[in-house]
């Protein structure tokens, strides 16, 4: 299953996060890119035009899913299976704690 996240930064597009058959795949949008203003989501990814390849979820973007009894609770709620991690990225950080958010495309 292929799943496209947009990437919020401060409530602007700044990104896509894609599943992939290979792992997970980030990229700046370009508009975000020539935004004098732009700051990258994390020291992990900073701004550039190059994609950002992973075999596993990013660690920023894993970082943002809940731990403990909230996890639990969505995981029953949405029936979410805990190794799926950018089912539980979409369902649960829609509205971070931060700069950051993530929605499904």
């Amino acid at each position: 299953m292929r799943r496209i996240a947009n990437v919020y930064m401060k409530m602007q597009l700044a990104g896509i996060l894609q599943e992939t058959e290979q792992g997970y795949a980030f990229e700046y949008v370009k508009e975000y890119l020539i935004d004098k203003d732009a700051q990258a989501v994390s020291l992990t990814l900073p701004l550039r035009s190059e994609v950002y390849q992973s075999n596993i979820l990013f660690p920023f973007f894993d970082g943002l899913i809940p731990e403990g009894w909230l996890l639990d609770i969505a995981e029953r709620n949405w029936k979410l299976n805990q190794k799926d991690r950018m089912g539980l990225l979409l369902a649960c950080c829609k509205d971070c704690i931060g700069a950051v958010s993530i929605t499904q495309q």
